[in-house]
């Protein structure tokens, strides 16, 4: 959502910022739902004024003993067209809102331009890319070593599921529990163990609901499976005023994740790159306006550890303009080297959502320099998507002539003496 005020009182920049987007201008019919209902507004003040002032009439008519009829019809028909104007200033208001809640974030300054993906900038690299002719990807693996069933999956659940089985199991555990350990005894994150499944008010906070209904999964119940813990994270805050000694507040989960992938027809149907459901640990911060370009890049480099610890190739992005999510100011994609599709895929994904998410949600903090609350600014990343880091071990790991994969010094303390994952094994 966004400042109205700051819309009135610059229109031209914000509709510049959008059309970076790829967006027509927006605030013609903003700013004229806007004019219509203040007007409409000062209508009912004016009503309100005439009608007191009748309503007192009435009272000094009948204590002089006088016919107040006629000014009670005209307090009548005040009413009448009161209740009118208050039906239209609801309606007008909801038209505000549906627009607003539709439209995305304002782009920061540092986003490069581009139309899509192509357009992305690399900012840093490292590690040199494994490239290997012998390099095959996971779905092969995991089938060669009997330990990765997308058939069994498909019979049971339908496609984009799987059944990881035995060692290779626990590997994709170790992953979740090295990456939580990481990011709460040395990132400084607190560690939440959260509900699985929210409300309609928690998706609209995050920006979920409700251009992206389609992408996520129902209950019957009217709650919405999750589809990454920044919506229940992120929400903690929601309709709450914090101090500016509480901030950052840092938090971190490991959660299983639920995406109904309906604009994924036809993309990454083989393997486990983009399934119904998988596992990933997520990161959130709420900060103070004026820290969160900081902790952007702290959180950045926090997950972009994770994948230094685990010895794995990596190169991280600045989005552009047309590839950068709905609710993000800006954004780093963290994209892995997979030697089995040689090329790099994303694993993490840190967003800088300044303060659109907190005005969704109402989140503010009182700073001690001002008098006036600030919405907080909101930002989240994954550190990492566990099932693309199993993925990611496993091809830079595997060695065709043993048929095993080689677990990671930085994994070895969670395998329980396990130093390679193989059908012996």
């Amino acid at each position: 959502m966004f400042d109205l005020k700051a819309i009135r009182d610059n229109p031209q920049n914000f509709d510049k910022n959008w059309a970076r987007r790829g967006l027509a201008p927006q605030t013609p019919v903003i700013l004229a739902l806007d004019e219509r209902r203040r007007a409409v507004q000062t209508q009912l003040q004016t009503l309100q004024q005439e009608r007191n002032e009748k309503s007192k009439l009435i009272g000094q008519l009948k204590a002089k003993k006088e016919n107040a009829d006629a000014v009670m019809a005209e307090v009548v028909s005040i009413k009448v067209d009161m209740e009118n104007l208050e039906e239209e200033e609801r309606d007008l208001g909801d038209k505000l809102t549906t627009l607003l809640s539709s439209l995305p974030n304002q782009l920061s300054d540092e986003v490069p331009d581009g139309a899509d993906e192509h357009g992305n900038v690399e900012v840093r690299k490292h590690g040199e890319p494994l490239r290997k002719n012998d390099a095959i990807e996971h779905h092969a693996i995991g089938e060669l070593l009997g330990m990765m069933d997308f058939e069994t999956a498909g019979r049971v659940s339908g496609s984009r599921f799987v059944f990881i089985k035995s060692q290779l199991a626990r590997l994709e555990r170790a992953l979740g529990q090295f990456m939580l350990d990481t990011h709460t005894q040395k990132n400084g994150y607190t560690e939440i163990s959260p509900p699985l499944m929210v409300n309609d008010t928690a998706m609209y906070g995050t920006a979920q609901l409700p251009k992206f209904a389609e992408d996520q999964f129902k209950t019957t119940t009217g709650h919405w499976l999750i589809p990454t813990a920044e919506v229940v994270l992120t929400n903690m805050v929601n309709d709450l005023i914090l101090n500016e000694e509480e901030l950052p507040l840092r938090f971190t989960a490991l959660t299983p994740c639920f995406r109904s992938e309906a604009g994924a027809a036809g993309k990454d149907t083989t393997g486990m790159i983009r399934q119904h459901q998988f596992y990933k640990v997520e990161m959130v911060s709420i900060t103070t306006p004026d820290k969160s370009i900081e902790e952007h890049e702290r959180m950045t480099e926090c997950a972009e550890g994770i994948l230094k610890s685990l010895g794995l190739s990596y190169r991280t992005m600045a989005l552009c303009a047309g590839d950068i999510g709905f609710g993000s100011r800006k954004t780093y994609d963290i994209e892995v080297w997979l030697p089995g599709q040689a090329r790099y895929r994303e694993i993490s994904s840190c967003s800088n959502c300044w303060d659109f998410q907190a005005r969704r949600m109402k989140a503010r903090c009182r700073l001690k320099s001002e008098k006036d609350t600030k919405f907080v600014h909101t930002l989240n990343g994954s550190g990492l998507a566990v099932g693309r880091a199993l993925i990611a071990v496993m091809e830079n790991y595997y060695d065709p002539m043993t048929k095993s994969i080689t677990v990671p010094d930085a994994l070895l303390p969670y395998m329980g003496g396990l130093k390679t994952v193989s059908v012996a094994a």
